[in-house]
């Protein structure tokens, strides 16, 4: 019985490939998978995409909310980054993490960092080495550097996860350092 319909069933496979509706439905066949990969794919970068101006936003925001303070303590600090994060929404901010560093230039044009808070990533030293020249002695500047590590939805079989990485440099706007009164 089973071989009778294994032999019904190819015959009407060879009557479908004469016909045009036979051959549209085995070419709809192929494609699909193809299209519905691609279309996976370009959702992914589209989160992509979005993840990574969040990333620009949280850095923006922690540094603009660090500029314009004289001094800041610990606590104001993880109250800014706690609002540097919330850029991050509706997305998960457990993949997030943050270097903030107050840094003054001495005689030579040389960054000297004053104080330094991290969570969640490496010291970003290039960006306290990229401010290399960029003020007079005295001066300051405050550069924050942040890390979001995306994870794909479907595509992660292609790629586990790629880190989302931005810099914000700023000047103090009351003064031109901004010191920290009990950071380590």
């Amino acid at each position: 019985m089973i071989f009778i319909a294994h032999i019904i069933s190819f015959f009407k496979f060879k009557f479908y490939l004469r016909d045009e509706r036979g051959i549209s439905a085995l070419e709809a066949a192929m494609l699909f998978p193809v299209l519905f990969s691609m279309l996976m794919a370009i959702y992914d970068l589209g989160q992509g995409v979005v993840i990574n101006q969040k990333t620009v936003a949280a850095s923006q925001i922690i540094a603009d909310l660090i500029s314009r303070n004289e001094v800041v303590n610990m606590d104001l600090i993880n109250d800014i980054t706690i609002g540097g994060s919330l850029a991050l929404e509706p997305y998960s901010k457990v993949p997030f993490g943050y270097d903030v560093v107050s840094i003054e230039f001495d005689e030579d044009g040389d960054p000297i960092i004053l104080w330094r808070v991290t969570n969640n990533m490496d010291e970003n030293d290039g960006a306290v080495d990229s401010t290399i020249g960029l003020g007079e002695e005295g001066e300051g500047v405050v550069a924050v550097s942040v890390v979001y590590s995306y994870e794909p939805f479907f595509t992660n079989f292609v790629v586990n996860s790629f880190d989302m990485k931005e810099v914000a440099f700023l000047r103090g706007r009351k003064s031109v350092t901004v010191t920290c009164s009990d950071c380590p």
